[in-house]
């Protein structure tokens, strides 16, 4: 990392402001597993529920140090052919093609069968070499000249078995190709890692014992707050104690999918839209969609706005 970064990651305070001035707001806990993921070369798993800035942190580092964020978004079926590398195979049936057309110059001089098999041998090794090689994510990562942040997305959607591809690439910040060797990262460019967990299934020992762990839940009244006023500012303070008020209070309710942050961003900037400046019932029965995803949720709500509508209006 430049002296630069060396700068802006040199305190836990001073990551917590670099990142408020990209409108993420953290708190020390957030701040200090940057600091230390930094400080001691290693990945960072972030769990939590989804929609509380698992991912847009790792994004956030990445623009305050000015880094390449490399993403690699997990889904079930994962393989090293997507997120390690694979042959560019076209490429090499074509050296393949010139190959035979030549094989009359390449084989000129040879005697016997054991020189001309010696001779194409030569050849064989060339069409498995980093220039037919097409680098994904990990790989990219590894290679990047100037350091980069990596975001392993959603690592529970993945499978076990590509929980194990991984543990190489962060212990040791390298990855074994069988046909080439290990490729190292720049010791002094190591990548800073990230990966992401909705909790869908349990991650391994393995992988955890190389990460630092940090669990991002849902905000208090006061941190949501500061949230919507960095990502929405035109929101006025009394609607914004409003609606942050009513989104806390419906998060108390048993239902399938609680609002995240995301939703309570997505309704802020509704309610602006809307050129609302106060809360009531039949606003907030227009809009429950925007913050509820299943229509069952919002049948569950819908007979208890009234209500949570006037807990949010009456004043502190």
């Amino acid at each position: 990392m430049t002296i630069e970064r060396d700068e802006q990651l040199a305190s836990i305070d001073t990551i917590q402001s670099g990142l408020a001035d990209l409108n993420y707001i953290s708190n020390h806990q957030i701040a200090t597993a940057v600091f230390l993921a930094y400080h001691l070369d290693k990945p960072v798993l972030i769990e939590g529920p989804p929609g509380v800035g698992k991912t847009e942190l790792a994004k956030s580092v990445a623009n305050m140090l000015a880094l390449n964020c490399i993403r690699l978004q997990c889904y079930e079926g994962l393989d090293e052919s997507k997120a390690i590398y694979e042959w560019k195979y076209g490429k090499q049936l074509l050296y393949t093609q010139v190959l035979k057309e030549t094989l009359g110059e390449i084989l000129e001089g040879a005697k016997g069968l054991t020189e001309s098999v010696a001779k194409l041998h030569e050849f064989g090794d060339v069409f498995f070499s980093e220039d037919f090689l097409e680098p994904r994510p990990l790989l990219k990562a590894l290679k990047e000249e100037a350091g980069c942040v990596l975001l392993i997305d959603e690592i529970d959607k993945s499978d076990h078995e590509f929980e194990s591809l991984l543990l190489e690439m962060l212990s040791d910040y390298q990855l074994s190709i069988p046909e080439i060797g290990t490729i190292k990262a720049n010791p002094d460019r190591k990548p800073l890692v990230f990966l992401t967990s909705n909790n869908t299934r349990e991650i391994s020992d393995a992988l955890k014992r190389r990460c630092l762990h940090l669990y991002i839940p849902f905000p208090d009244a006061d941190l949501e707050s500061q949230i919507v006023k960095a990502r929405v500012p035109e929101v006025p303070e009394e609607l914004r104690r409003q609606l942050v008020t009513f989104i806390q209070a419906l998060r108390e309710l048993d239902l399938k999918k609680v609002p995240a942050i995301s939703e309570t961003i997505d309704w802020a900037k509704t309610l602006i839209l809307l050129h609302t400046e106060s809360l009531d019932s039949e606003l907030v029965k227009q809009t429950l969609n925007v913050i509820l995803k299943f229509q069952e949720d919002i049948e569950a709500v819908t007979g208890e706005v009234q209500m949570l509508t006037n807990k949010a209006t009456k004043a502190p």
